[in-house]
């Protein structure tokens, strides 16, 4: 199959300011992501959708394509993943032909590997792409022992029942991870979104997979992983 790998990565970011290009174990955040992409074998072409400079030079150094800058509408806090995936699926099959898959894969998850990738693509390929693909990982917390707030106190998502279950009791919960995501351009086009309810889950049982830097907590995370591994 025909993959085309996105690789979306805002230069803004309040929260970690230039995480996209901040080292992590001796390379950029986005790095790990592009080299395990490229590892994986199974990526026609490996595009980087910016709007900032530094991370369009830092991407072509370590081989990924970066067709321009992305325009100033798709560059703003408000922007959607579908439309700046959009834009970038438009301008690479409007010069290289259609493409059977559109592989996105955010650079804060930086330690989903290469065999996760493959794995992706083959249950994607399983179906001949008509079912997306998404990355999920063990939830942190299970909904059964997830509350809402009402007026007098609070009640379980799942009833009173569920809480007094063993844990080995319970249906295994899976939430999403943002590491991968994989559809067709056809269902992209036509949904406007990757998840949809005939989408297959891509079960990803390292926990390190499921590490997605957003904040000082997630990268302080993301190094002891690291430090554990050299350990």
């Amino acid at each position: 199959m025909k993959i085309l790998t996105l690789i979306p990565a805002r230069g803004g970011s309040k929260r970690l300011p230039g995480k996209n290009i901040k080292e992590l174990g001796g390379l950029p955040l986005i790095a790990w992501t592009l080299h395990a992409a490229r590892d994986s074998s199974v990526c026609a072409a490996i595009v980087v959708s910016t709007d900032d400079e530094a991370i369009a030079a830092v991407a072509r150094e370590h081989g990924a394509d970066v067709p321009g800058l992305r325009p100033a509408a798709l560059a703003t806090d408000t922007a959607g993943s579908v439309d700046v995936a959009l834009h970038a699926l438009d301008l690479y099959e409007a010069g290289h032909g259609p493409v059977d898959g559109l592989l996105l894969l955010q650079p804060t998850s930086p330690f989903r590997t290469a065999d996760t990738i493959r794995r992706g693509v083959a249950l994607f390929a399983e179906n001949h792409g008509r079912q997306p693909v998404v990355g999920v990982s063990a939830a942190p917390s299970h909904p059964a022992w997830c509350f809402r707030t009402t007026s007098d106190g609070m009640e379980p998502f799942l009833g009173w029942d569920a809480i007094g279950r063993r844990s080995q009791d319970l249906e295994p919960a899976w939430a999403l991870n943002g590491a991968f995501y994989l559809i067709a351009p056809a269902r992209l086009r036509q949904e406007r979104r990757f998840l949809t309810p005939d989408t297959r889950p891509l079960m990803m049982d390292d926990p390190r997979e499921a590490i997605d830097i957003d904040s000082p907590e997630d990268w302080a995370l993301a190094e002891a992983s690291l430090s554990r591994e050299i350990r």
